[in-house]
């Protein structure tokens, strides 16, 4: 059954997106108890991977080299700067909240991305909302944030990996069309972010950290629900909208990433954060219901 756009149809994946993205916070306060951010980047990449590739093999087009050296370009962009800068950021003094700030300004990169290389620029009303969505973000944020002192290069780590995630996201809209089904891309730049984050894990401790159940239940939470879910998730919602669309849901990872943490560890929930979550969902709303300029037809 081929799926219909649709403001329900937005509406069910945008929550299903912003669940499982946000999640990814569980799985890593999980497996951070025995090992360190690289071997999980690697071990989340490589146990992903491996899962999908039966599927990959036995359903779709054959996979050609051209196609897989296209997904490790996307992989190295996506996945390896965009993970990888956040991880190198903190472990070089930025403090976590202004990373994770920098990290929640996809959207905006992706839609000023979207009007020179895919010819869809945001209205009016959108771009409103893009602001109203960012102030909702902040208001989130706000005791969470701090300068720190860390080298002034370790600043510009998170912001190079946003940049290389949108570009990604734009690029694969854009791309001359490899017809690949989603589970074969996100199989195929799974095992090339594993091939990427090895060497770092290697020395930074190891490919493997000690088997323990806080580590199984965080690599297992991090691949169902972080990986299959929010990557999954994402690439059907991009076949059916405008990336800047679909990426605008992302400002509400923050707020739900707070509700995960009240949820699932009793971390503390306040007034602030609550408001930040009417405000963002607020700019979101804006954003899902204007209209993208000289919109073009969704890839595949």
């Amino acid at each position: 059954m081929r799926l219909r756009p649709s403001p329900l149809l937005f509406t069910v994946l945008a929550t299903a997106l912003v669940l499982c993205w946000s999640s990814g916070f569980v799985g890593i306060r999980f497996a951070t108890d025995s090992a360190t951010v690289p071997q999980i980047l690697f071990g989340r990449s490589l146990i992903s991977g491996l899962c999908l590739l039966p599927l990959a093999l036995m359903h779709g087009p054959r996979i050609t080299p051209r196609a897989v050296a296209e997904q490790g370009l996307y992989a190295f962009l996506g996945m390896f700067l965009y993970l990888g800068g956040f991880a190198l950021a903190i472990g070089e003094g930025v403090p976590t909240g202004l990373v994770a700030l920098m990290s929640d300004l996809v959207p905006l990169g992706i839609a000023v991305l979207s009007a020179p290389i895919l010819g869809q620029a945001l209205s009016g009303q959108q771009w409103l909302g893009t602001l109203v969505a960012l102030a909702g973000v902040l208001l989130v944020s706000a005791d969470a944030l701090a300068l720190g002192d860390a080298p002034v290069q370790a600043y510009a780590l998170p912001i190079l990996g946003m940049l290389a995630f949108a570009l990604s996201t734009v690029m694969q809209e854009r791309r001359a069309a490899i017809p690949l089904t989603i589970p074969q891309r996100l199989c195929l730049q799974c095992l090339w972010a594993a091939a990427m984050f090895a060497p770092v894990a290697l020395v930074t401790g190891g490919l493997f950290p000690p088997l323990t159940a806080s580590y199984a239940l965080g690599m297992l939470w991090l691949v169902v629900m972080a990986t299959y879910g929010g990557w999954l998730i994402y690439y059907q919602f991009l076949r059916l909208y405008p990336p800047a669309m679909v990426s605008a849901t992302v400002y509400l990872s923050p707020p739900v990433t707070m509700l995960w943490a009240w949820a699932m560890f009793a971390e503390p929930l306040t007034w602030a954060m609550s408001a930040g979550l009417a405000v963002t969902l607020g700019g979101v709303a804006l954003v899902a219901t204007g209209r993208i300029r000289a919109p073009v037809a969704a890839a595949e």
